[in-house]
């Protein structure tokens, strides 16, 4: 089995997590939205998440809507001790799956009370604020304590070197969402040449770069898959000599 604790832990609320977790919003149906495609699978990825010492579940009561967290409740309830579930508020899905915004205080609000229901639990260990199209900054901490921060970055989208580092300085996780390029998969060709010297899959080493990214990175890469869960998690593993670490850090200066 995987050992996760070989990419390290980091502080995640007050909690310390494995930096390598896993992200449940592929779990719902196409586009996000309705149920999924094969809910025993579904229940079984989640279980086995947990199974290989997954510790940190990204989740929203958006997805879906509501179905991946009642999900997770179904296949994790009572939840094991030392779980911790991240979700977030802020968006809606609308009847024709559309996103639409739902910051006021109230909609905010009802989000939280939302993902407490579907989870069935009383408190939410991590809750991100989606602002749809923004960039967070941990400015945002005269509002309220940041403890993490969810922007999109991989290998080849890195507008967000500079605030990874600073978030670092402060001790706040960073939480890069596409890890592996979302609904368009990562493709380079230096990748995949990286990825054949190492034995690996270019999806498996482009998970271990972030991991070798910065120490407040944590990963949360989903999938609906068996197979592509061990496939994600094995990469807590793999080893970045420093000659490859310098072929992927090149590849996002192009």
């Amino acid at each position: 089995m995987t050992k996760l604790t070989s990419a390290g832990t980091f502080a995640l609320g007050g909690r310390m997590v494995n930096r390598m977790g896993y992200g449940a919003m592929q779990l719902a149906g196409p586009g996000v939205f309705g149920p999924p495609r094969d809910h025993d699978q579904a229940i079984a990825v989640l279980r086995e998440a947990v199974a290989s010492g997954v510790d940190h579940i990204d989740t929203s009561d958006f997805y879906g809507p509501h179905v991946v967290n009642q999900l997770i409740r179904e296949a994790l309830h009572p939840y094991p001790a030392g779980l911790t579930i991240v979700t977030k508020v802020g968006a809606v899905r609308g009847a024709d799956a559309s996103w639409n915004p739902a910051q006021k205080p109230a909609e905010l609000a009802r989000g939280v009370e939302d993902n407490l229901k579907n989870l069935g639990v009383d408190a939410i260990d991590v809750v991100n604020f989606r602002i749809t199209g923004a960039v967070h900054h941990p400015t945002e901490r005269s509002i309220a304590e940041v403890v993490c921060v969810q922007n999109h970055y991989n290998l080849v989208h890195r507008d967000d070197d500079t605030l990874i580092d600073e978030l670092a300085g402060l001790g706040i996780a960073y939480v890069p969402f596409f890890p592996l390029g979302g609904f368009s998969p990562l493709q380079s060709s230096a990748l995949s040449d990286v990825a054949a010297e190492l034995g690996a899959t270019p999806m498996q080493t482009a998970l271990a770069w972030l991991l070798r990214r910065a120490p407040n990175v944590l990963l949360i890469p989903g999938t609906s898959s068996l197979g592509h869960l061990r496939e994600n998690l094995a990469a807590a593993e793999l080893h970045l000599p420093d000659d490859a670490l310098a072929k992927l850090n090149a590849i996002g200066g192009k």
